[in-house]
């Protein structure tokens, strides 16, 4: 019989700080096992408390997060975090260790063999397009924005995670990087059947990378459905406001490539 659960699920789930406002409030979501899901939303909208409940490095205040259908609660959040990559904007890449050993260091504390993990670093380098002989042995203020973010993404998937979560990984980079850094990590995720959430206020990012799109505002799921879905379907105002961008510039490129 074939498991249908999801691979992380969040179940009635609230976050709230003290006395204030929930940032979550009864958010249920599931994530299906190699799907892309991007969750799109305004500063303060919950995103990142949403993604950071799933490694546990917060705790809900009432709900459940399951991870491969365990309860995050009941696994220790070291152990978890190590089964689960996690890409954010600004790489934070250890500055005194080099492309190698940044890559290298859950495999290290794994305890994977030295021979194991020189080959693993060499095969990520090569999936994120970067130079053995050249990168290998850099630091980290050596590179580029778009190659520390690579650097980034590989370390992330170092240690063979089925599950990868990204916030606002691409944010701080240029246009063509970004645009070029986000096609070769959806090439990833599908050649190495990944399961990712990302997490991105950028809605012509969403569209053209997620599998589906949940959207949030003020600590609720307010939409959530496939980018064509989204696209063409009747949504709120708040959505029709976010798809009204993309949709904008889909018609001025028209425009302008019309002979």
């Amino acid at each position: 019989m074939t498991d249908t659960r999801p691979v992380i699920a969040f179940d009635n789930v609230s976050k709230s700080y003290g006395g204030a406002a929930p940032v979550l409030d009864r958010v249920s979501l599931d994530v299906r096992e190699r799907e892309f899901l991007a969750i799109v939303g305004p500063s303060g909208s919950g995103k990142t408390t949403l993604l950071r409940l799933v490694n546990r490095l917060i705790d809900p205040t009432e709900g459940s997060v399951r991870v491969e259908g365990q309860d995050v609660q009941s696994l220790g959040a070291v152990s978890l975090r190590r089964r689960i990559g996690y890409v954010f904007q600004g790489v934070g890449l250890f500055p005194h260790m080099t492309v190698a050993e940044n890559i290298a260091i859950t495999p290290t504390l794994l305890g994977w063999d030295g021979a194991r993990i020189s080959a693993r670093v060499d095969t990520l380098l090569d999936l994120v397009r970067l130079d053995r002989t050249k990168h290998r042995d850099r630091f980290p203020a050596q590179l580029s924005g778009g190659e520390g973010q690579r650097v980034g993404v590989a370390r992330a998937i170092a240690a063979e995670p089925k599950i990868v979560l990204m916030d606002e990984p691409f944010g701080a980079l240029d246009p063509l990087t970004r645009d070029a850094l986000g096609e070769d990590y959806r090439r990833l995720h599908d050649e190495l059947g990944l399961t990712t959430v990302m997490i991105t206020h950028d809605m012509l990012e969403a569209l053209l990378l997620a599998d589906r799109i949940a959207v949030i505002r003020d600590g609720r799921i307010v939409a959530e459905g496939t980018p064509r879905a989204l696209m063409n379907g009747e949504q709120d105002e708040y959505v029709r406001e976010l798809m009204a961008t993309p949709r904008r510039q889909a018609e001025r490129l028209k425009t302008l490539s019309a002979p």
